[in-house]
This record gives structure tokens, sequence and C-alpha cells, in this order.
């Protein structure tokens, strides 16, 4: 015996749908038809969902851009890291050799106590060399963050060689000693070429801070920097 197979009338199904949602009162919506309910349901929910990632998830969203691009920078600084560590023997062997060196300079800085003797060294070694000092006056010490320089103006006078000899002693002097602004001049009108010529330059020497020194130089350095 044959079935017959029940047809449905697609025009009625959609009128009753479209029916459901005619004349709902929306002081009432306790009371409408259930596909009205989950229409509205479902419309609460997607709306919920976007306020939810415009207030929250685009701070999150923006937090995560921000560390997207500093990614390339982490991956630099990594690899210059990772090459650090590579070659922290090497790098601890060359702050040895650093702090061994700079150990030999300060070595070379008179303290307080032997600028006077420096001072004498120096006028030695023009004399020595049979120069005449017509000046020899020390300036005003300048204190640098660790180390003072003092200035000295020195005039002599002498033969040329003698006045070579003169600035290459000061230069082997066992304390630093540097020479600037060197002017060597001859007699004004005279054609003796063995008249004495004079020389005029800024004899600079540094000596050390001591640690009542350098504490007062720190201090004086960190209530700059809390002035800024």
């Amino acid at each position: 015996m044959a079935t017959s197979t029940p047809k449905i009338d697609l025009n009625a199904w959609f009128a009753d749908l479209s029916s459901q949602f005619q004349g709902l009162n929306p002081k009432e919506p306790g009371q409408w038809p259930l596909l009205p309910k989950i229409a509205a349901g479902l419309g609460v929910m997607v709306a919920v969902i976007i306020a939810g990632y415009f207030l929250l998830l685009s701070d999150v969203q923006d937090g995560l851009e921000a560390e997207r691009g500093r990614e390339p920078q982490l991956r630099q600084d990594y690899q210059v890291k990772l090459a650090q560590a590579v070659n922290l023997p090497e790098l601890r062997k060359q702050k040895s050799q650093v702090e061994e060196y700079v150990t030999q300079l300060e070595k070379q800085l008179p303290g307080k106590a032997e600028i006077d003797s420096l001072l004498s060294d120096i006028n030695n070694a023009g004399g020595g060399r049979g120069l005449q000092f017509e000046l020899f006056r020390p300036g005003q010490i300048v204190i640098k963050d660790y180390y003072a320089e003092l200035p000295i103006a020195i005039k002599v006078s002498g033969r040329y060689h003698d006045i070579g000899s003169f600035a290459a002693d000061v230069s082997n002097l066992s304390r630093i000693v540097t020479l600037h602004n060197l002017i060597v001049v001859a007699p004004t009108g005279s054609r003796d070429a063995n008249a004495p010529l004079t020389m005029e330059a800024t004899a600079r020497t540094y000596r050390y801070l001591d640690s009542t020194e350098v504490a007062e130089q720190r201090r004086m350095a960190a209530k700059a920097g809390a002035k800024k």
C-alpha cells in the first residue's frame, strides 16, 4: 500500500512566522511568542558581544599590536646579548686589561702632596737645559669628575734645541704633564742666529681626587640631577 508524503505549505509557514512579529508590545516582551523572544535574545547577545569588544578587547588588541611592534627590537637585543654571553670570557679579560691600564694611568697622577714636587721637577727640567724662566705661574685648579687639572703658565728663553729638549723632558716626567698653546718667537729686531728664543706655553698637570673630593663631586652631581 503506497503512502503519501505530507506537503508543506511554505507560504503558510512564512505567514505564520511573520504573524508572530506583528503587533508586539515592547512594554510586555514576556507575552511575545517564542520566535520573537529567541530573536530578541540573540540580538541582545550580539549587542553585548560587540560592546564588550569595543570596551574591553580593543584595549587588549592595541596592547597586542604594541608588543608585536616591539618584537623586532627585542629580537635584536636578544642577538646582541647572546653574542655578549658567548664572548663573556673575552669581555671579562678585556675589562680586566682596561682596569689595569686605568690603574697604571692613575699611578701617573700625583696626589695633593706631590704637586709641589712635580712643579719643582718641571722647573728643574728647564734649568737642566740651561733655560731661563721668565714666568712660572700655577693657575686655578679645575675640578673634573674624577681628577683635578692644574694649568701652569710658563715663559722660558734659551736656544732652540734646548727648548725642544725641555719639551721632551717634560713629556717624559714620571707624572703626566702636557704642554699647550706653544708659541716660540725670536727677539725682535735681532739678526743673531744664536740669539735666545722665547717660548710661552701652558703646562697642564693632573692629579687624582682623594676620597673626600670624590664624595663631594658625587654629591654635587646628585644635587644637580635632582634639580632637573
